[in-house]
């Protein structure tokens, strides 16, 4: 989290020790909000699967707490999941692949429902269809054949406040590409 107003609290972690080992939480809380960076899982192999799906279960619990707390989060990262068709370059081919599991997609609509948040990309962009990742194989990226795995969260309370969401797919530093998203707050 790269921040011009210096927050109040900054907090590494969510308290559980599995996850704050492999460094996955952090949270910035400033005055009327509060900005958090999280990298789920991904799942090459069922133990990984088993393991990621144990994180977004307690990652729901954590954020339904901390909003009893806090209830204006923007909640920013790789989340390894693509939501809905759109989000993905082959929904039918791929939907048995990790990333795109009916469990995973089940679980984030879950997730910004009981949380009640806004994917704040979907929300102004209903309809277009922008990846974030790109594997490395088959020069997947120069032929788009990508996937929306970076997203921004809002509480559902400070979504009129968005002004623009961009996925910067000009920058090319790794396989994913930088997501931004601007609130006037």
């Amino acid at each position: 989290i790269a921040s011009k107003i210096a927050p109040k609290h900054i907090e590494i972690g969510c308290g559980i020790e599995s996850y704050d080992n492999e460094g996955r939480i952090m949270r910035a809380d400033y005055e009327n909000f509060s900005v958090l960076s999280v990298y789920v899982p991904s799942a090459s192999n069922i133990e990984r699967l088993e393991f990621k799906m144990e994180f977004c279960e307690d990652f729901l619990s954590y954020i339904k707490d901390l909003k009893q707390k806090i209830p204006n989060l923007v909640i920013c990262g790789d989340f390894n999941i693509c939501h809905e068709a759109i989000d993905i370059h082959n929904p039918k081919g791929l939907a048995k692949t990790s990333g795109f599991l009916p469990m995973e997609r089940e679980w984030m609509t879950r997730f910004l429902q009981e949380c009640e948040l806004t994917d704040t990309f979907r929300y102004l962009h209903p309809e277009k269809q922008e990846f974030s990742w790109w594997s490395y194989r088959a020069n997947s990226r120069m032929k788009n054949l990508g996937w929306r795995l970076d997203y921004h969260f809002v509480s559902n309370p400070i979504k009129d406040k968005l002004t623009r969401t961009v996925i910067l797919k000009e920058a090319v530093h790794s396989d994913h590409c930088p997501v931004m998203m601007e609130m006037s707050i």
